[in-house]
């Protein structure tokens, strides 16, 4: 580590007139986004579309519609259906959640349906026939009874 912050320390070579003159050149470098965070961003941008059973569009999103978008518009290929997302996904610990991961819930006895980890407990997704695109807790006592599993496409 030392050598590396010893880099630090010399003299840097001056600028050029024309590069002391350019903003841009010496602004610091934006932090990358991962594609889990840009998919949870487009995922959140989506709260009120209504939803639409098989929909996958901002005209209405079903569950596994609304990750499939949020993926793609991130640049990342995903699955379509809740059944391909699963079988696709590693397994996370819930210990280790990131933004974009994917949280599965079984719904009437069954794996049905799926959401976008946002962070700090809360996740977006489209949850059912008459509702929109919504964010929620994974504290609340439906969602942790019913969550599953965690996955990171």
């Amino acid at each position: 580590m030392l050598g590396v912050l010893s880099g630090c320390a010399s003299s840097p070579p001056q600028p050029s007139e024309r590069q002391a003159d350019n903003p841009a050149r010496s602004a610091p470098a934006p932090q990358r986004e991962t594609v889990g965070e840009r998919a949870a961003a487009v995922a959140l941008s989506q709260v009120g579309v209504p939803y639409r059973y098989g929909g996958s569009s901002t005209a209405g999103f079903d569950c596994s519609g609304l990750v499939h978008y949020s993926y793609r518009k991130a640049g990342k290929s995903v699955p379509r259906t809740t059944g391909q997302l699963w079988a696709a996904a590693t397994t996370v610990d819930f210990s280790q959640l990131e933004q974009g991961d994917l949280l599965f819930f079984k719904v009437e006895g069954k794996m049905s349906h799926v959401g976008l980890y946002l962070g700090e407990q809360q996740f977006v997704h489209a949850p059912s026939s008459g509702r929109t695109v919504a964010v929620e807790s994974l504290e609340s006592p439906f969602y942790a009874a019913a969550l599953l599993r965690a996955g990171r496409p």
